[in-house]
């Protein structure tokens, strides 16, 4: 009775054993298979993180660039920066370190 309502209803193009088979792979493709869409999903938004990290860092690159040559072409800055970041001091001077909290 079921295949008889099955011919009934359902046209003879849909019934076809290679429309069937590639139904069933288009399914498995589109949600099991290794490129799924949650997978692409998940690569669109590995792939955007890396893209924000990549401009993060060639802006640091850039200002890094422009600190490096700033110090390479000015005596006092090269003097400042190694004051601050080193404790460097000149002789006859004492170094006091404020801890912010």
């Amino acid at each position: 009775m079921i295949l008889k309502l099955a011919k009934k209803y359902i046209p003879r193009i849909i019934r076809s054993k290679y429309v069937i088979t590639f139904l069933i792979f288009y399914v498995w493709l589109f949600f099991f298979d290794q490129h799924s869409i949650w997978e692409r999903k998940d690569h669109e938004s590995k792939i955007e993180a890396l893209e924000k990290e990549k401009t993060y860092y060639l802006e640091k690159i850039d200002n890094d660039k422009k600190r490096i040559h700033e110090l390479k072409t000015n005596k006092q800055n090269l003097e400042k920066f190694a004051r601050e970041q080193y404790l460097m001091k000149k002789k006859n001077e004492d170094i006091f370190i404020f801890i912010e909290e």
